[in-house]
């Protein structure tokens, strides 16, 4: 038994010896000083020596183990002074490097920034759902089946079990004009932010999805006058003083007349640039009248109240105020895009 012992410490330092890495030493450690190591099974073999040399037998084997387990904490300490020597004078004492600090996206920012506008000039901010019923998408914004303006509208549809086909992810904020005039009596001031979704290819001015920022003002005597001095008010809040305003003629279904607002290019002064493609205006909204048939759908009488509406992609308004030129960069998660705006 004493001979097996001795035996068996000689293998143990010739291996731990050879030992090159953490691993090879952990594994050492198992094979020769865990509970079901080699030393352990050899032990137990104590028992059935003569009474007279177990006393012998013991000692031996106490010297054994603890000779091992002192050149198996010698090995460790070798390990833990050479990966000092190759990390060099590092100071272990020295305080981390802090993370870097977050932003707020530059779409976001920009919104914040527009809700403030209308906030100091009376409006309240509202939200709706994303996932919308095609009735406040579509009808009640006076767009029915078989009206032709669908077409302007490639949409993702929603089918549920019993209503297939009749929901959708939302195509524009404008539905939010239907449920927050079915319940709220005129005077009504609201901007709504929030994201919309369309079916079609992406490029670096579009995207399927994007954030758009709904007004909406009904209230008794409201005029186009009123339209075109919040929304001049609005533009050179976001652009600058000098701004000078175009609104011109154009198309949405729930409103009449609609029109398109620009403003003077803030490039070129209005001579012609790549910016404004040589015109010397660069669109951001589209706006207009309450229609009379939207006024009707939630109970309000168009013979007594009237209203304006206008729409927006802060993504626009965020390109144009910092030069970006493609509006996939808003949410390809690049870093050193998105740090920028730090």
């Amino acid at each position: 038994m004493i001979e097996s012992l001795q035996a068996l410490q000689r293998e143990a330092h010739d291996e731990l010896s050879n030992s090159r890495t953490n691993d090879e030493l952990e594994a050492w450690r198992l094979r020769f000083l865990a509970r079901s190591g080699q030393l352990t099974r050899l032990l137990r073999g104590v028992g059935v020596a003569a009474p007279e040399d177990r006393p012998l037998i013991g000692r031996v084997a106490n010297e054994v183990k603890a000779a091992l387990e002192s050149a198996y904490e010698a090995r460790q300490r070798d390990f833990e002074q050479d990966a000092e020597r190759a990390n060099g004078d590092f100071d272990v004492t020295l305080p981390g490097r802090l993370p870097r600090r977050g932003a707020i996206h530059p779409t976001i920012r920009v919104v914040r920034d527009i809700l403030t506008v209308f906030q100091s000039i009376g409006f309240r901010v509202a939200e709706g759902p994303e996932v919308e019923w095609e009735r406040y998408n579509f009808e009640l914004l006076n767009i029915p089946r078989d009206h032709p303006a669908r077409d302007m509208h490639d949409t993702y549809w929603i089918d549920t079990p019993t209503n297939p086909g009749s929901m959708l992810l939302r195509t524009h904020t404008s539905p939010n004009q239907v449920r927050i005039m079915e319940r709220t009596a005129p005077p009504v001031r609201v901007v709504v932010p929030g994201r919309v979704y369309r079916y079609e290819a992406i490029d670096a001015t579009h995207e399927t999805m994007f954030f758009q920022i709904e007004g909406l003002a009904v209230d008794r005597g409201i005029t186009m006058a009123d339209l075109k001095g919040t929304l001049t008010a609005f533009a050179r809040a976001m652009f600058g003083s000098e701004r000078r305003i175009l609104f011109y003629c154009s198309y949405f279904p729930f409103v009449e007349p609609g029109v398109e607002v620009a403003i003077d290019c803030f490039a070129c002064g209005g001579a012609g640039c790549r910016i404004c493609k040589q015109s010397g205006w660069i669109e951001i909204m589209g706006a207009g009248m309450v229609h009379p048939n939207v006024l009707r759908a939630v109970g309000y009488d168009p013979d007594v109240v009237s209203g304006f509406a206008f729409g927006m992609g802060p993504e626009r308004v965020a390109m144009l105020k910092y030069g970006i030129q493609d509006i996939r960069l808003f949410y390809g998660n690049d870093l050193r895009f998105l740090r920028q705006f730090a």
